[in-house]
């Protein structure tokens, strides 16, 4: 990997995933099979998250996962549906946390749930 072992940022862990794929991954698997992945990654966060804060318990086969991992997984595969669709993560989070400022900027104070 390009980026130093502190910093990752957006754009780069879209090169550095990008160059994984291409030489390691082989290539892209298509958007269709890529959503399926994420759905089954974000279900093994669900997993983790119940067991942990949930009513739910650890089965023998859930005691070596870490929730980093999957985590990772799921921003991974992100990353590749972002990749190959053409969007800038970086600009795109910016521009989605400006949407929210000023569609939330009193909206959570006011919410008496919060309180």
């Amino acid at each position: 990997m390009s980026s130093s072992e502190n910093e990752l940022t957006l754009r780069q862990a879209q090169a550095d995933v990008d160059q994984w794929i291409q030489t390691i991954g082989v290539r892209y698997f298509s958007e269709l099979t890529n959503l399926a992945q994420l759905v089954e990654e974000v279900g093994e966060v669900a997993r983790i998250i119940s067991r942990t804060y949930g009513e739910q318990s650890f089965k023998p086969s859930d005691e070596k996962v870490e929730l980093s991992d999957e985590l990772a997984d799921v921003l991974f595969v992100v990353i590749c549906l972002a990749n190959q669709t053409g969007v800038d993560l970086t600009e795109a989070l910016r521009r989605n946390l400006e949407k929210k400022t000023k569609r939330d900027a009193t909206r959570h104070q006011q919410n008496e749930k919060l309180q």
